[in-house]
C-alpha cells in the first residue's frame, strides 16, 4: 500500500482551547482550568459539555507530554529534549495534579451525575471518585521527584553498549548472537551483555532504593499500609485484588513451571551438552541458523502491514496511516532508550510506535504486539471522552498479545521457507509458555519490594534469588554466574518506570490464548469478538470487556492448565 495514497486523519477542532492554542508556562493553561472549576453547571447537558471541554484540555496536554517523552526516548543523550520533558514534569504536572483533584471533586458532587447517559460515564466517575479518595496535596512534590528519578533509568540503560569483534553495538544487537550456532560466540555475547549491565548495577540498585522510599512515602501519606495497596487504588484495579495476584503466582508455579522444566531438559538433550548454560536458551536445538524474518525496519513494517491486511484490511490501514505520518521509530541504535511501546496520542488518535529492532523473531513479534495496541487506539479514537479511550492495562495488553497470535496464519509474509515458518511458530508458542513464569516472577518481586520498603540491597537481592527460583526451570546451570542472576531484575524497565504494571501481561496472555482458541474454532466469530471488545475502550468493566471478546476473566489453576493444554496441542500439531 502506497503511503502517498493514504488519507491522513486530522485532529478534531478545538472548541474550548482554540485551534491555535499553545503554551510556554503554567500561566497560559491556568485560565482554562479556572474556567472549568468556576463554571456554573445547571443541568445534565451542561455537565456533559463540561466533561467534553475538560477532555479536550486533557487530551491536548496528554499529547504534548507524549511527544516530549517520545522524542526523549528516541535520543536519551539530547539535553534539550531532556530539558523539555523535565519542564513538563516539574513545572506543569504539579499544577495539573492539584487542579485535577479539584475538578474531580466538582464533577463528583454534581447533582446531575445520575442523569448522564450510561455509556461510559459510570466507569469514568468511578475512577474519579477513587482518585479523590487517595489524593494528597503533600504527595505532589514527592511524585514529581519520583517521576524525574524514573527517567534516569532509560538514560543509564540507553547508554549501554558492548564491543564484540571490534564493533561497538547496542545490547539488543549483541543479543542476536545468543542465537548463534557457535557456542563460543553465544557465551562471549552473553557474558559481554551481562558484564555491561553489571557495571551499572550499583547505580541501578541505588536508583530503585530511592524510588521505593519515595513511593512508600506517597502511600503512607495517603493512608495506605504500603505502596502496593496504594497502586491498586491508583491504577483503578476494581476487578481483582492482591490475593488474586498471589493465586496467579501459585497457579503458574503449579501448572506452567513443570512445562518449563520439561522444555529445558529437552533442549539440553537435543543440544547434546553435558551442562545447559544461560547462553544456550535461544539457539536452535537442531543447529540451524537464526531466523531472520526481515532485513531492516522498512522491510519489517512493510511485511507487518501485509500481514495485518490479510487478517483484516482495517488493521493494515492503521499501520499504513502511521507510516504515512512517520509515527514509528523501529530500529535499534546507540542512545535510544531500551524496550518498545505504543504511545497513544490523545488528540490526533494516531499513536506512535517505538522499538529497538535488529533482525530477529522477537523484533517481529514486538511490532505485531505494538501494532495490536495501535489498532486499539484507532478503534477507540472516536469515543466521546479521553477517559473512555484509555483502557486499563489488562485490556490494553489483551489487544496486543492477541494480535501476536491472530496473525500467525499469515506469517508466511515473513518466511518464504515452510520450515522456517514452522520454527517461528514453535518458538513463539514456547515463548508464551515462558512468559507466564517471568510475569509471575516480576510481579511477586514487586509485591515483596513494597511490602518490605525498609529492606536493604542485600535483602533485595536475596528476595529476588528466592522468587526467581520459584518460577524458573531447574535445568540451567548458573555456576559462576550468580552475581549476574542476582541483579537480573534490573533489565525490567517496568520495575523502575511503571511500578506494578506487569501482572497485566499475564492476565492478558491468558485472555489472548482464549481469543486465539476462539479464532481457531470460528475465525469470523473469534475476530469479531476481539474487535468488539476493543471498541468498548474503557466504557465497561474489565470483566465485561473480556466477555465481549467471548473469553472469561479468570486466572485460576484449572483455567491456566486448560489453556496450556491448548498451546501444547498447537505446538504438537506443527
Amino acid at each position: 500500500m502506497h503511503t502517498d495514497l493514504i488519507e491522513v486523519p486530522g485532529r478534531p477542532e478545538r472548541l474550548f482551547l482554540g485551534d491555535d492554542f499553545s503554551f510556554s508556562s503554567w500561566e497560559d493553561l491556568k485560565p482554562f482550568y479556572e474556567d472549568l472549576l468556576n463554571r456554573e453547571i445547571r443541568d445534565a447537558g451542561e455537565l456533559r459539555q463540561w466533561f467534553i471541554d475538560r477532555s479536550e484540555l486533557e487530551s491536548y496536554l496528554a499529547e504534548d507530554f507524549a511527544w516530549r517523552y517520545i522524542r526523549q526516548t528516541c535520543d536519551t543523550a539530547d539535553k534539550d529534549l531532556i530539558g523539555k520533558l523535565e519542564f513538563f514534569i516539574t513545572e506543569i504536572q504539579p499544577h495539573l495534579a492539584v487542579f485535577g483533584n479539584e475538578l474531580d471533586k466538582k464533577a463528583a458532587s454534581s447533582p446531575f451525575l445520575t442523569e448522564l447517559p450510561d455509556n461510559g460515564f459510570a466507569i469514568t466517575v468511578r475512577g474519579m471518585k477513587k482518585a479523590i479518595e487517595i489524593f494528597r496535596e503533600e504527595n505532589v512534590p514527592i511524585q514529581t521527584e519520583a517521576q524525574s528519578e524514573e527517567r534516569k533509568y532509560s538514560a543509564i540503560a540507553g547508554a549501554m553498549t558492548v564491543v564484540l569483534d571490534g564493533e561497538e553495538m547496542t545490547l539488543q544487537k549483541a543479543g542476536d548472537r545468543l542465537q548463534s550456532t557457535d557456542r563460543v560466540i553465544r557465551e562471549n555475547a552473553w557474558r559481554a551483555i551481562a558484564e555491561r549491565r553489571y557495571q551499572d548495577h550499583q547505580a541501578l540498585d541505588a536508583l530503585l532504593g530511592k524510588l521505593v522510599g519515595l513511593r512508600d512515602q506517597v502511600a503512607r501519606n495517603a493512608g495506605f499500609a504500603n505502596y502496593r495497596d496504594y497502586m491498586f487504588a491508583s491504577m483503578g484495579r476494581f476487578d481483582y485484588t492482591p490475593q488474586d495476584c498471589f493465586d496467579f503466582h501459585a497457579s503458574v508455579a503449579e501448572s506452567v513451571v513443570p512445562i518449563l522444566n520439561t522444555m529445558a531438559a529437552g533442549r539440553k538433550s537435543r543440544l547434546g551438552v553435558a551442562v545447559l548454560r544461560p547462553w544456550d536458551a535461544k539457539v536452535d536445538v537442531e543447529g540451524r541458523a537464526p531466523l531472520k524474518p526481515f532485513s531492516d525496519g522498512e522491510d519489517l513494517l512493510s511485511k507487518t502491514i501485509r500481514c495485518f491486511n490479510r487478517l483484516d484490511p482495517y488493521f493494515g490501514y492503521c499501520l499504513s496511516v502511521m507510516k504515512a505520518m512517520n509515527h514509528l521509530d523501529l530500529e535499534s541504535r546507540k542512545g535510544k532508550a531500551p524496550g518498545g511501546y505504543n504511545y497513544p496520542l490523545s488528540e490526533i488518535g494516531v499513536p506512535f510506535i517505538f522499538m529497538n529492532a535488529t533482525s530477529n523473531l522477537r523484533d517481529m513479534i514486538t511490532l505485531l504486539h505494538e501494532g495490536g495496541h495501535a489498532v486499539h487506539s484507532f478503534l477507540t479514537r472516536d469515543l466521546l471522552l479521553n477517559s473512555f479511550k484509555h483502557t486499563p492495562s489488562e485490556v490494553a495488553e489483551l489487544a496486543s498479545m492477541s494480535m501476536e497470535l491472530l496473525t500467525m496464519d499469515y506469517w508466511d509474509e515473513f518466511f518464504d521457507n515452510a520450515e522456517d515458518l514452522v520454527r517461528a511458530k514453535k518458538q513463539h508458542l514456547e515463548s508464551i509458555i515462558e512468559t507466564l513464569p517471568w510475569v509471575a516472577t516480576v510481579d511477586k518481586f514487586q509485591h515483596w519490594l513494597y511490602e518490605n520498603p525498609g529492606h536493604n540491597e542485600a535483602q533485595r537481592a536475596e528476595a529476588w534469588e528466592k522468587i526467581f527460583g520459584i518460577f524458573s526451570e531447574n535445568v540451567t546451570d548458573w555456576n559462576g554466574l550468580e552475581p549476574f542472576r542476582k541483579f537480573s531484575w534490573q533489565r525490567q524497565l517496568h520495575i523502575y518506570e511503571v511500578p506494578f504494571y506487569y501482572i497485566e501481561y499475564g492476565i492478558a496472555q491468558l485472555g489472548a490464548i482464549a481469543i486465539w482458541k476462539n479464532y481457531r474454532e470460528n475465525k469470523e466469530r473469534g475476530l469479531a469478538g476481539y474487535v468488539n471488545a476493543l471498541k468498548l475502550g474503557y466504557t465497561a468493566t474489565i470483566g465485561e470487556i473480556y466477555e465481549a471478546a467471548h473469553v472469561p476473566f479468570d486466572f485460576s489453576a484449572g483455567y491456566i492448565a486448560d489453556l496450556m493444554g491448548f498451546v501444547k496441542a498447537e505446538l504438537e500439531s506443527l
